[in-house]
């Protein structure tokens, strides 16, 4: 899933263009896409420039999904690339500048790391 709603923040639309850019087999996009449709992070609109093909557009839903897309591409930059490998950038569109890192703040600002923050589980208190 990460990938082809990457790839869909990242302007592809037509089943052609995921196919091209994840390799995968027709058969299998087709039914990861169609999931994806299902579950409500993508709908099919006729294309946009009036041809006869159909294009996968994020929904509400699917471009909520930003700021976990976003983690995990500022991740893979940090972890797997070597230093002046190239890659491709996020930035500000009005500014041009690099998004700055995706932070989990707690509800008075400060950043959290994994040993301030907790899971509490249904039943188990506040």
């Amino acid at each position: 899933m990460t990938r082809r709603v990457r790839d869909a923040f990242d302007g592809l639309r037509r089943f052609g263009q995921f196919q091209k850019n994840l390799g995968l087999a027709k058969d299998i996009l087709s039914a990861r896409l169609a999931d994806l449709v299902a579950n409500g992070v993508f709908e099919l609109a006729p294309a946009a420039d009036g041809g006869p093909y159909q294009e996968y557009l994020l929904t509400e839903q699917g471009r909520a999904l930003f700021p976990v897309i976003t983690a995990l591409r500022q991740w893979g930059d940090q972890w797997f690339f070597a230093e002046g490998e190239p890659r491709a950038r996020l930035v500000d569109r009005a500014s041009g500048a690099p998004v700055a890192p995706v932070e989990v703040r707690a509800a008075d600002g400060r950043v959290l790391g994994p040993a301030e923050a907790e899971v509490l589980l249904p039943g188990a208190g506040a």
